[in-house]
Order: structure tokens, then sequence, then C-alpha cells
């Protein structure tokens, strides 16, 4: 299938409108072990992108569209999510470099590239309870997928599967990152709401390219 800027419009869209029915429970996953604002910092940055990207020409290219969106995350977000998911959407633009159009080969690598630019911005690896922990086994599972032959749609629902098996692994961890770092063994017995937050994108994610491809 071919996705245009116009399907990756509605994909911001659909994104945005997902953080936002879960931002309250976001929240109050980081009061747990963190600032309790999670919530508000990903509604935020996903309503900034998703406004953003919408105000552009159909015509414009995905590489300008994805890089438009990290500099509204980053200006909507000052907490951690916000550099993260700003480099996240800028590998996205470098691996969508000169396509005026995406194929779902395309796509895959895209996905791929948000999940490698989150880690390595964040210089995070698995099992610190970090958003990595849903990103890098979704990317894993849909590349592995891919490569083997399956639809888009399919890939990305594994990629889910995975995302939602890390997200609750996370609760029998401790922190080695950010504020929940503090806690030491306090943090364990609860899901890390970063890792929650990207598996309700990653989900939104895959349930676009299921309506894009029905």
């Amino acid at each position: 299938m071919t996705i245009t800027t116009k399907d990756l419009q509605q994909l911001f869209a659909g994104i945005a409108e997902d953080i936002a029915a879960e931002r309250d429970h976001l929240c109050e996953l980081d009061g747990a072990i963190g600032d309790g604002d999670h919530g508000l910092a990903m509604d935020g940055g996903c309503q900034a992108a998703a406004k953003a990207v919408g105000a552009l020409d159909v015509e414009t290219a995905p590489t300008l569209l994805f890089n438009v969106a990290a500099k509204a995350f980053l200006n909507a977000v000052g907490a951690s999510s916000g550099p993260l998911y700003a480099t996240a959407f800028m590998r996205a633009a470098a691996a969508a470099k000169d396509r005026q159009t995406l194929t779902d080969d395309d796509f895959v690598r895209v996905f791929a590239a948000m999940a490698t630019g989150i880690q390595e911005r964040g210089k995070a690896e698995a099992c610190e309870k970090t958003m990595v922990d849903a990103w890098k086994p979704a990317a894993d599972a849909a590349l592995d997928a891919w490569g083997t032959g399956k639809p888009l749609p399919e890939c990305l629902d594994m990629a889910v599967h995975a995302a939602r098996v890390g997200c609750d692994a996370t609760k029998d961890m401790t922190a080695a990152k950010g504020r929940a770092s503090r806690l030491g063994d306090r943090a364990i017995g609860h899901i890390d709401p970063g890792a929650a937050s990207a598996v309700i994108i990653i989900a939104a994610i895959a349930k676009f390219a299921r309506r894009h491809d029905g």
C-alpha cells in the first residue's frame, strides 16, 4: 500500500486522540514513581505534533512532516519525553528521506528508526524500566515479522503484543533512569509510565495500518 502525507496526518491525529483518552491513567502511573505529569506531557506533545502536521500542505514530503512533528513535540514538552520523541520523529524523517510517499517497507523502517532514536537519545537498554522496554521489543518484532514476509498490519500487531509484554515486565524492575531510579526497590510493583504511553502510541500506529490496509 502507499502511505501519503495525508495518511500520516491522520496517523498523528489518531495517536493524539488515543493518548488524550489515557492521559489521566498515565498521570496515575507516573504519580506512583515520578512527578505525576507524564500523561499531561504526552498529551500536550502529541496534540502539538498533530496540530502542526495537520496544518501542512498534503504535498509536503514525509521527511518534512516528521521534522515538523519533532519540533512541535519538543517545543510543547520540556520533560524527558520531549527530546526522546523529538529524536524518534527526526529519525523517522531520515528514514523517509527522498520519498514523496511511503511503501510498507518504508513504514516498517520508519517505525524501527523511531525506536532506535529513542533508545540512543535516552542511552537506555532493555530492562532499565523505561519506554525502551516497550519500543525495542516492538521494533524487533515488527522487523522480524517483516523479514518473514508478513503483511504490514500483522507486523505491527506483533509489535503491539511485544510492546505490551515489555511494558508489563517493567512492573518487576527497579529503575536505572530518571526520577524513579531514586526509589530503588520501591519502584518494583509499578509499571513504567513511559512504557505504558509507548504501548498506546504503538497500538495507534498498528490501528492506522489495519485501517489503511482495509
